[in-house]
Parts: C-alpha cells; sequence; structure tokens
C-alpha cells in the first residue's frame, strides 16, 4: 500500500461527502485506503460514509478526542507507506496523490510535504507555506509590526508557485511517511485542536528531515469549516499557543503577556473582518452554470430565483462576461476537480468578487463557501 489518506471529520457531513467524492477519484492511479475518523458528529456524517463510502475504514468516536487524538488513532491502523493528513473541508484534483507521492521519492531526506491551498473563493491562503512561529515572529505577526521576521510567519523566501523547503505545514494537508510519523510520535495529544500541525512540523524539522512545498498540485481548502473564528477558536488557539511555546521555547513574564496582547489584537481584527464580510454578502440571483445537465440548471434557476442565469459546457476566462454575474456554479459530474480548481484561481485573479458553488459528483446539493472565516453554504435541491 502506497498511501493511507487520514480525515479527521466533526460535524461537516457534506463538505465530508464532497472531499471523500474527490479522494477516491484521486485514489483511481494510485495503491491506496482511506481511513475516516468521526469525533462523535450528530449531523449523520457516520450514516452517510456507511452508505455511499463503503470502501472507508471508519473509526467512530463516543467523544471528541481532538484532531491530534483522532489522526493518532487513524495512523494507528494506516498500512500505507506514506500518510496524509486530510481536512474533510478540502477538494482535491484527480492527480494529487499520485504527484505528491512521486515527488516525495524524489527527495531522500523528505520529512513532510504541503501543497498549495487556495480557498473556496479562488484565494491563494499564504498559510500554504510557513515558517517556525518563534515567539518573535509571532508576536510580530499576530500585532502586523513589520519587520524582516513577519516575512519568515509565511515562508516568503519561496514565491507562491514555487518549489523548496520550508519549516512548517499546515494540517489541513501533511504528506508524511508512516515510519517518520511514528518516529516522532505523531501529534501532540496535549493539544485539542490548532498548533498540532506545527508542533508536528517543528519535531520532525527538529529531527533533521526536511519540509517541503510543493505548488504542482492544489488543493481547495474551505478553512471556515475547520477554523471558524469565535470566541471559543480564540480560547483553543491561545491555550494551543501556550502549549508550543511552553514545550519549545522558555518565555519570561514580559514575553508571556505580550504574545496575550498580540492574540487579543489579532482577535479584535478577525471579528472585524468577520462581521465585515457577513454584511457585504448578498444574495446570488444571477450565475453561470458550468455543466452538461439541463435539468440541474432549470433546478438552480428555481433555487435562487434567478432571471439572469446562462447555461454553458465550458468557460472561457479571457472572452467571458463577468460583469453581471454573481457566481459560478461548477457540476463536477461534468467538469473534474482539476479543471475546477485551476478555473476558479483564474477566475479571482481577474475577478475577485466573483463567488462559487459546486454541485460534488452523486450529490443532492450545492455547496460553497464565501470567506475563509465563517462557515460555509449547503442547500438542498
Amino acid at each position: 500500500m502506497e498511501l493511507s489518506i487520514i480525515i479527521v471529520n466533526y460535524n461537516v457531513r457534506h463538505f465530508l461527502e464532497q472531499c471523500l467524492q474527490s479522494v477516491f477519484d484521486a485514489c483511481k492511479n494510485i495503491s491506496a485506503e482511506v481511513i475516516v475518523v468521526d469525533n462523535n458528529s450528530h449531523d449523520s456524517s457516520c450514516e452517510m460514509i456507511k452508505s455511499k463510502f463503503k470502501e472507508v475504514k471508519l473509526i467512530a468516536n463516543k467523544k471528541n478526542t481532538g484532531f491530534g487524538t483522532a489522526n493518532n488513532q487513524g495512523v494507528a491502523i494506516a498500512t500505507g507507506k506514506y500518510v496524509l493528513i486530510l481536512n474533510p473541508d478540502t477538494v482535491v484534483a484527480e492527480d494529487t496523490f499520485k504527484k505528491i507521492v512521486n515527488f516525495a521519492k524524489t527527495k531522500n531526506n523528505l520529512g513532510a510535504l504541503g501543497v498549495k491551498l487556495i480557498d473556496g473563493t479562488g484565494m491563494y491562503l499564504p498559510e500554504s507555506k510557513r515558517g517556525i512561529p518563534t515567539p518573535k515572529v509571532s508576536f510580530n505577526k499576530l500585532t502586523g509590526i513589520s519587520s524582516k521576521q513577519t516575512g519568515k510567519y509565511y515562508a516568503s523566501h519561496l514565491e507562491e508557485n514555487e518549489s523548496g523547503v520550508i519549516e512548517v505545514l499546515v494540517g489541513a494537508f501533511m504528506l508524511i511517511e508512516r515510519s517518520i510519523y511514528n518516529e516522532v510520535k505523531g501529534f501532540d495529544e496535549d493539544y485539542f485542536m490548532y498548533g498540532e500541525d506545527i508542533d508536528l512540523s517543528y519535531k520532525i524539522h527538529k529531527k533533521g528531515y526536511q519540509n517541503y512545498y510543493y505548488p504542482e498540485t492544489k488543493i481547495i481548502h474551505y478553512k471556515g469549516e475547520s477554523t471558524r473564528k469565535d470566541v471559543k477558536y480564540l480560547k483553543h488557539f491561545y491555550g494551543a499557543m501556550k502549549i508550543f511555546y511552553k514545550k519549545h521555547f522558555k518565555l519570561n513574564k514580559i514575553y508571556d503577556f505580550l504574545m496575550s496582547l498580540g492574540i487579543q489584537f489579532w482577535y479584535s481584527l478577525q471579528y472585524l473582518k468577520l462581521t465585515k464580510k457577513a454584511s457585504a454578502i448578498k444574495p446570488i440571483t444571477k450565475f453561470i452554470y458550468i455543466g452538461k445537465r439541463n435539468h440541474v440548471f432549470n433546478k438552480l434557476i428555481t433555487v435562487y430565483n434567478s432571471k439572469q442565469a446562462i447555461n454553458q459546457t465550458d468557460i472561457n476566462i479571457e472572452t467571458a462576461n463577468f460583469n453581471n454575474t454573481d457566481a459560478v456554479i461548477f457540476d463536477n459530474e461534468s467538469i473534474s476537480n482539476k479543471k475546477i480548481i485551476d478555473t476558479m484561481e483564474l477566475i479571482h485573479e481577474k475577478h475577485p468578487n466573483i463567488r462559487f458553488r459546486f454541485i460534488p459528483k452523486g450529490c443532492d446539493f450545492i455547496i460553497g463557501s464565501d470567506n475563509s472565516i465563517d462557515k460555509g453554504k449547503v442547500i438542498k435541491f
């Protein structure tokens, strides 16, 4: 077995379904297994898996054990040479797994591997590549202070589309050789959520392995499903940072106070962003449907009460008229995930206000996310 994909799920049933659809499409040309660890969801996630994805090895926890503990459970039963830690609110391209495994095989000292992430709007997520968040680097990042240290947080020595060695990867997508994962004892279970990916990356780095950023394949990470910014998030984030600094750095009381101040300042900014984005979102009434199913197009007109809808089997970014368009809706029955991801990124570069919706293969719902801060949208039809 070449690859074991580990997905920890908690109450994101529809996003998980889209994720699994994309995962199994990407598994067709590689020897792989899929393991889902469900942390006591109450949204019928487990029932959906048992009904639609019988090949999945499901661990159904009776309580929420946290992100790190659940991933360790999944890796414990994995048989692949490589394990991929993957969030349930992601969509991978059909060639993603083949590409990352082939790249991993070319590196003699590979620790962990991450790829280019875009959110549900097509925007590049800078946390795709990061540096070690030393107290100084983190404080400057959280407070917005400009210095040479600021660029280290997002590993700015590499361009967005440039492969190379970095220090820290994001837990939404981490490929690691299983033997190395076990060598560093996997995720630290003292963390409940947030910070585990930084800690694991740092442990691998300290062992002398090299972590890589590999942007030759892209995935969607909706992000708002797993990292919603609210008071509960702040508590977990602050707690995770305290664990990380206590474990790896010696802080004095002054630095501890400054870090607390920085995190509080960051949270205030995130809260303002959230309220601003929420008030700015308008209903979708004008859309372009990319697909080949006329009956689905007609349903969408009803769902969105649209009088200005366009039905196309493909889209030409250069010639398409987006001036009177609120959203582009991709039908995965007709267009591949790879094409969807590439098209989203290109449209966002030219028309950043266009929103995206998706009809996952074999599904009766529309899904999408308009920002990286809040929960996404799911509409049954």
